[in-house]
């Protein structure tokens, strides 16, 4: 295998990491961050916008794993794949901890 093999597998692993997030909020009706959002990254998408962007990362994800070699059943296309979901995972947790998201009210004392 080539180089760039593995560097497909490394970044589709990082695409199907951000397809997650993004499609499980928007099929269950969540406002989440988007590029799209206003400001970008910050602001909140509206559901469907989420669930497009998730499945737009699926497929840019599947293609680069296709075209990268990419095998459950080889460890040198695993590993790289798994280190790209791991390094978006934990970016993804930065970025969206970041998030300005409402405060829930607090109870009131009786």
């Amino acid at each position: 295998m080539q180089w760039y093999d593995y560097l497909m597998c490394f970044v589709g692993g990082a695409f199907l990491a951000n397809f997650v997030p993004h499609f499980t909020r928007g099929v269950s009706g969540s406002r989440f961050p988007t590029p799209f959002a206003s400001p970008p990254g910050r602001g909140l998408s509206r559901p469907p916008v989420n669930v497009l962007w998730g499945m737009v990362n699926l497929v840019i994800g599947y293609v680069l794993l296709r075209y990268g070699r990419f095998s459950v059943l080889s460890w040198p296309t695993m590993i790289p794949a798994l280190a790209g979901a791991l390094v978006m995972g934990l970016q993804l947790g930065q970025v969206f901890s970041r998030v300005d998201r409402p405060v829930a009210a607090a109870p009131s004392p009786s």
